[in-house]
C-alpha cells in the first residue's frame, strides 16, 4: 500500500480484502463445503450414521419451496421497482453527489440501509444499482473510488438492518396465524418485534454506525483505488434505449393497455387497504409481497412492460433458485439430526436474562452460516430460543429481534444473499467480501453493546 495518509481503518479493510481475494470460494462452492461440514458434524456431534445424515439431507431438500418462492418474489419485485425509469433517474442523480470514494461508500450504505429496512429485496437491488451507477459516474467525472468498497456498501442492509425491518422473516412468520411455533409462543404481533422501541432504536443506531464505518474503511488514496473500469469495464457501455411502442395488432394493444394494468393494480390496492384498515391485520411475508407486486404494477401500468421487468429480474435470482435447495438440505441435516438444538443448547446453558440477547445473537450468527435463510434458520433454532427466553423471563419479541441480529450479521461473511448484487455489479464474491468481513468484525462490538444496553 502506498501513501502516508492512509488511516488505520483503511489499512485494516484493505489488508483483509487482499487476503479474502486469495482464499474465498464461489458462493455455490461455499454451500457445497458447508454441506460436507454439516454432514461430518452430524456424525461426530449428534451421533448419526452416514446414512441417517443422507436421509436428513434429502428430507430437508424440498421443505422450503414455498418460502423460497416468497424470497424470490421479494427479490424480483424489489428489482422491478428499482429498475423503473422514475426510480432509475433518481439513482443517477444521487450517484453524482459524492466527491470522493469515502463519500461514495457512505452514501450507498445510507440508501442500502434505509431501503433494506423497507424491504430486503428492494434494499439489495437499490444498493447494487446505486453502487454500479456511482462507479460509472465516478469514472466519467474522474473521481477516484475503490469499487469493491462501494459495492460492499450496497450490501450492508443485508448484514445490519433487514431482519429488523418490514420484510423481516422471523418477526413476520411469528405474526402469521398458523406458524409452526404458534402452540408454544402464540401470535407475536409486529408491535412487539419490528415496531418495538428495541428494534427501532437498533435500526436507527445501525444506520449511523454503518455509514460511519464504511466512510472510515473506504480507501482515499488514488494510488490504491480501483474503479469500475478495473472490475467491470463492460458496464461503462451505453445501454440500448427502449424501442418506441408500435401497436399494430389487437394483441399489442392488450399487452400495452394502461387501462388493464390500472384496473388490475387498483384491485390489488383495494385489497391492501381492506387488509390493513378493515381486517386490521399485521405484516407477513404474503402481504409484503402482494403490496410490492401491485405497487410495481401501478408504476409500470402497461402489463407487458412489467412482465419485461420481471424477465430482467429473474436472472438475479438464479443463484437463489439453485442454492436454496442445498441450504434446505443443510437445514434438514442440522434440524433432523438434533445438531441445531445441541449447538444452541451449548450457549443457552450459560445465559442469563441479561446476557440472553447476546447468546441468541451468537447462536443465530453461527447457524446462519449453515442455513442462510432467516425463516429457514428460525425453523431450526426458533423453538430452542423461544423456550429458553420464556424460561428466563425474556420477552419472546426481544428474543426474536436478538435472533434477527445474528441472522443478518453473518450475512457479511456468508455470500449466499450477495449473489444478485455480485451479478448486477459484475464483481466476484472475493472482490468485495474482504470489506464485508471487516464491517462484520467492527459490528461485533456494536451488537454486543446495544443488544444488551438498549431497553425493550
Amino acid at each position: 500500500m502506498a501513501g502516508q495518509e492512509i488511516s488505520p481503518f483503511e489499512r485494516i479493510g484493505y489488508r483483509i480484502s487482499e487476503n479474502v481475494e486469495k482464499w474465498m470460494p464461489d458462493p455455490f462452492l461455499f454451500a457445497v463445503l458447508l454441506t460436507f461440514l454439516s454432514f461430518l458434524m452430524g456424525i461426530g456431534i449428534a451421533n448419526q450414521s452416514p446414512m441417517d445424515m443422507v436421509l436428513h439431507w434429502y428430507k430437508g431438500f424440498w421443505t422450503l419451496l414455498t418460502f423460497a418462492m416468497q424470497m424470490v418474489l421479494i427479490l424480483v419485485t424489489g428489482y422491478a421497482l428499482a429498475h423503473h425509469p422514475y426510480v432509475h433517474r433518481m439513482l443517477v442523480k444521487v450517484a453524482s453527489i459524492p466527491k470522493d470514494g469515502k463519500q461514495a461508500s457512505a452514501l450507498v450504505a445510507l440508501f442500502a440501509m434505509i431501503f433494506s429496512w423497507i424491504n430486503w429485496g428492494l434494499g439489495l437491488i437499490v444498493g447494487a444499482l446505486l453502487a454500479r451507477e456511482v462507479g460509472k459516474q465516478a469514472y466519467h467525472r474522474g473521481v477516484a473510488i475503490h469499487y469493491p468498497a462501494v459495492v460492499t456498501a450496497g450490501y450492508t442492509g443485508l448484514g445490519m438492518i433487514w431482519h429488523w425491518g418490514l420484510s423481516a422473516s422471523a418477526p413476520l412468520l411469528s405474526a402469521t396465524k398458523g406458524h409452526f411455533l404458534e402452540d408454544l409462543i402464540g401470535i407475536i404481533p409486529t408491535s412487539q418485534t419490528i415496531f418495538s422501541g428495541y428494534a427501532l432504536g437498533l435500526s436507527v443506531l445501525s444506520i449511523i454506525f454503518v455509514v460511519a464505518v464504511m466512510y472510515a474503511i473506504s480507501p482515499s488514496d488514488p494510488k490504491i483505488c480501483r474503479g469500475i473500469d478495473h472490475y467491470a469495464p463492460h458496464l461503462l457501455e451505453e445501454a440500448e434505449e427502449e424501442k418506441k411502442l408500435e401497436l399494430k395488432t389487437i394483441a399489442d394493444r392488450l399487452e400495452n393497455s394502461i387501462a388493464i394494468g390500472l384496473i388490475l393494480a387498483l384491485m390489488g390496492l383495494v385489497y391492501i387497504v381492506y387488509y390493513f384498515f378493515v381486517l386490521r391485520k399485521g405484516l407477513n411475508l404474503n402481504i409484503v409481497n402482494f403490496t410490492f407486486l401491485f405497487i410495481g404494477l401501478l408504476l409500470y401500468l402497461r402489463p407487458i412492460r412489467y412482465l419485461r421487468a420481471f424477465y430482467n429480474a429473474i436472472p438475479s435470482s438464479a443463484g437463489i433458485v439453485l442454492q436454496f435447495p442445498f441450504y434446505a438440505g443443510i437445514m434438514g441435516m442440522i434440524k433432523y439430526s438434533g445438531l441445531g438444538k445441541i449447538m444452541a443448547g451449548w450457549l443457552i446453558n450459560i445465559s442469563t436474562p441479561t446476557t440472553f440477547p447476546i447468546v441468541a445473537w451468537l447462536i443465530a450468527g453461527f447457524v446462519n452460516l449453515f442455513v442462510p435463510s432467516g425463516g429457514g434458520e428460525w425453523a431450526v433454532v426458533g423453538e430452542t430460543i423461544s423456550r429458553a427466553a420464556m424460561e428466563l423471563g425474556v420477552p419472546v419479541g426481544k428474543a426474536i429481534i436478538a435472533y434477527g441480529a445474528g441472522d443478518q450479521w453473518t450475512n457479511l461473511f456468508q455470500p449466499f444473499w450477495a449473489i444478485p448484487l455480485l451479478g448486477i455489479c459484475s464483481v466476484r464474491a472475493r472482490d468485495v467480501f474482504g470489506y464485508t468481513i471487516t464491517l462484520m468484525l467492527f459490528a461485533a462490538v456494536f451488537y454486543a453493546v446495544f443488544l444488551t444496553v438498549l431497553p425493550y
